[in-house]
This record gives C-alpha cells, structure tokens and sequence, in this order.
C-alpha cells in the first residue's frame, strides 16, 4: 500500500511541473529585435551633429566673468535703487509729517495772537467807552458852568453899565450946577460992575 501511494505522488509531480511551464514560458517576454539603420543614415546625423557643435558659440572666460559682473551689478544696482526709493519715501513721510506739524503750529500761533487782538480790542473799546462817558459828563458840566458863568457876566455888565449911567448922570447934574453957579456970578458981577478975581481965558 504505502508503494502505491508513493508512485501515485511520483506520477502526480510530473503532471504539476509540465502544467507550470506553460505559465512561466507566458511570462516571458520575448526578447526586442534590433531595428538596423542604414549606414547612410547613420552617417548623415552624425554630421549634422558635427554641424550643430560646430555652429554653438564656444563660451569665453572673459564673457561669462563680464556676464557674471553684469549680473552683481544689477543685482546691487536694483537693491541700491530699492535703498533709495526707501529713503525717498522716508523723507517725503518726514517731510510731509514736518509741514503738518509746522501748519499746526502756525494756526495755533495764529489762532492764539486773534485771541489776544480780540481781548486788546475789547479793553480798548471798554475805555474808549468810559473816557467818552467821561468827557461827556466834563462836557455837561462845562457847558452848565458855562451858562453860569455867562449869566453871571451879564449881571456884572449889567451893573457897570448902571454904574457908568449913575456917574454920568452925576457928571452931568454937576455941570448943571456949575453951570448955573457961573450964569448968576456972572450976573452979579454985571450987577455991581465988579470983576472977578480969576478971568479963566484973560491975558
């Protein structure tokens, strides 16, 4: 029994390896054929190549070194003008913060002289106001002093022109009598033929 068995497992493993060769030979790739070019062909491309190296500009040292400081040059020359075009800003935002400041500082300057010229304006109109009230009233008082005294002056002229006509009326009543005296001395001395002492208007 255990000899069949053997010979059954022997004649089975045949039967498994031929059935796993078919599937190995599918996996395999077949191998790639080589495509041959003409000789011609082959000739042709390798000179155009030739041509194409040969037409390429060879690099110079001097060029790329020229190249390379073009390069550093524009790079520094873009990072100098980024530099100024910030210092430019810089100052414009410094000045523009400058006349803010000196605009605020004249209108406060200005702001504060009006209100000083407004507080002198009104202290001089203030006393404007109290002189001419003041000069009124001298005015007033001026002008009643003034009719006082014009009264005053009339009554005085009034009294001397009194006085001056009592002494004229004394003046003219004395001459009166002396006159009358003369007219009749004058007419005694007719009388008695008597001649006065004193001839006023004899030689």
């Amino acid at each position: 029994m255990a000899g069949e068995e053997v010979k059954n497992v022997e004649a089975a493993e045949p039967e498994k390896v031929e059935a796993a060769e078919p599937e190995k030979a599918a996996v395999e790739v077949e191998p790639k054929k080589e495509v041959q070019v003409p000789e011609e062909k082959k000739e042709k491309e390798e000179e155009k190549a030739v041509a194409v190296a040969a037409a390429a500009p060879v690099p110079d040292e001097k060029a790329m070194v020229v190249s390379e400081k073009t390069s550093g040059a524009l790079v520094k020359k873009t990072s100098t003008d980024r530099d100024l075009a910030l210092a430019e800003v810089e100052r414009e935002k410094k000045a523009s913060f400058i006349k803010a400041w000196e605009d605020s500082e004249k209108a406060k300057a200005e702001n504060k002289a009006q209100k000083k010229l407004a507080v002198i304006s009104s202290w001089e109109n203030s006393k404007k106001a109290a002189e001419e009230a003041e000069l009124r009233k001298i005015e007033e008082k001026l002008e009643k002093k003034k009719a006082e005294y014009g009264e005053t002056m009339k009554n005085k002229v009034a009294i001397l022109h009194k006085q001056a006509e009592e002494k004229r009326a004394m003046i003219e009543a004395r001459r009166g009598e002396e006159v009358l005296k003369a007219e009749e001395m004058a007419a005694k001395y007719r009388a008695i033929g008597y001649m006065p002492k004193k001839c006023l208007g004899c030689f």
